[in-house]
């Protein structure tokens, strides 16, 4: 190979080179993304889950309170009770989830 030739293999080799380092650099910054995109999607499933457990918490606890026999006459303060604690829980759950 002459001189020229070399020069001009060698020129496509660096375009090509530059080319790929472009490629490379941009698909690490999309793959940083998706790694980003990919943590709060966990995270947000993972509360998800968490309001779920806490409304079939509720879910039972409601039942509980609706099967309790109705003519004790501690049912309506046992009612009452446990119906705060549901609400005092319910902000408790809404202080952590901020």
């Amino acid at each position: 190979m002459n001189n020229d030739q070399l020069k001009a293999s060698l020129q496509t080799l660096e375009r090509k080179i530059n080319l790929l380092l472009g490629d490379h650099k941009a698909l690490k910054l999309e793959v940083s993304k998706l790694q980003e995109e990919n943590q709060e999607l966990h995270s947000m499933l993972k509360q998800k889950d968490e309001q779920i457990n806490n409304f079939q918490n509720k879910i039972k606890i409601s039942k509980i309170v609706n099967n309790i026999d109705t003519e004790e006459g501690n049912t309506s303060e046992l009612k009452r009770k446990i119906d705060d604690y549901i609400k005092e829980i319910d902000k408790c759950i809404v202080h952590l989830s901020k």
